[in-house]
């Protein structure tokens, strides 16, 4: 592993990982290049941060899951192929139903930078007794119902939303707005440096 860099479920006991982008279940249907492993990877600084937020979900009676870290640039490129393959629609209704593949990118739900591979950048969500409490939409959902300021949602999906975003945001990060489970730590280590190594 990357000198600066840490496991965030070795790191943080009792974190839960759910590497989706390491397996199938992702937007594209496939494990992503760079993803060798099912971990979740984080600069020091973003685990100590993220530390910090699971200690308060804690305290309030919850857990947390987290879906992606640190994401390697040859990830970021296989999302970029398969965003420009149209004829590649299989994972289209559960994860972009009302949209199609050239919407992504204009919509900001794709770029062929991402924080993400700074190494501080994290997609979590929180949890009750183990399993993922009900945000209004799941993880990668392009969709506006995915948006902090999405209309529909029930009055215990948004204070579900607005709870994950306190907690995260006591802790030094900053969401964004078109994914509800996306984190950023304001006090990035790498802001301008876009990492390439392996997860494994």
């Amino acid at each position: 592993m990357k000198t600066g860099f840490v496991d965030l479920a070795a790191y943080i006991p009792g974190l839960a990982v759910d590497a989706r982008y390491a397996t199938q279940h992702n937007l594209t249907g496939h494990p992503l290049d760079g993803y060798r492993a099912g971990k979740a990877l984080a600069t020091v600084e973003a685990a100590d941060a993220l530390k910090c937020a699971f200690a308060l979900a804690r305290q309030l009676g919850y857990g947390m899951l987290v879906y992606d870290a640190y994401r390697p640039q040859r990830a970021v490129d296989d999302f970029v192929r398969w965003s420009e393959a149209p004829e590649d629609e299989l994972t289209r209704a559960e994860y972009y139903p009302a949209l199609e593949k050239t919407q992504l990118f204009p919509l900001g739900y794709i770029a062929r930078r991402s924080g993400h591979s700074r190494g501080s950048t994290i997609d979590l969500t929180l949890t009750r007794d183990g399993v993922p409490v009900d945000m209004g939409g799941h993880f990668d959902l392009m969709d506006e119902r995915s948006h902090h300021n999405a209309p529909g949602l029930s009055p215990d999906q948004e204070e579900n939303r607005r709870r994950l975003c306190a907690i995260m945001a006591y802790a030094g990060f900053a969401p964004y707005e078109c994914e509800w489970w996306h984190y950023r730590l304001m006090k990035e280590p790498y802001p301008d440096t876009y990492f390439d190594f392996n997860i494994e």
